[in-house]
C-alpha cells in the first residue's frame, strides 16, 4: 500500500507540472521527506497525507486509488 500511495503523489505531483521542491515548499515537509513517501522508504503520517493531498488539490482518497 505504501508504494501505491508513493506512486499516487508522485502521478498527481507531475500532473500539475510540480518538483519534489515546490511540492515540499507547498506542505512544508522537507524535499527529502517528499522523495522518501514517494519511494516508499517512509510511512507518512495520516497528518501528512492529508497535506499532500491538499497541497496538490484533491481528495486525500485519490492517493489510494488503484489505477
Amino acid at each position: 500500500m505504501l508504494v501505491k500511495i508513493g506512486l499516487n503523489i508522485a502521478y498527481y505531483r507531475k500532473e500539475r507540472g510540480y518538483t519534489q521542491c515546490q511540492l515540499a515548499e507547498r506542505t512544508s515537509y522537507s524535499k527529502n521527506h517528499i522523495q522518501q513517501i514517494e519511494t516508499a522508504k517512509a510511512t507518512p503520517s495520516v497528518i501528512a497525507l492529508f497535506d499532500i493531498a491538499r497541497a496538490l488539490d484533491i481528495p486525500v482518497s485519490m492517493l489510494f486509488e488503484i489505477r
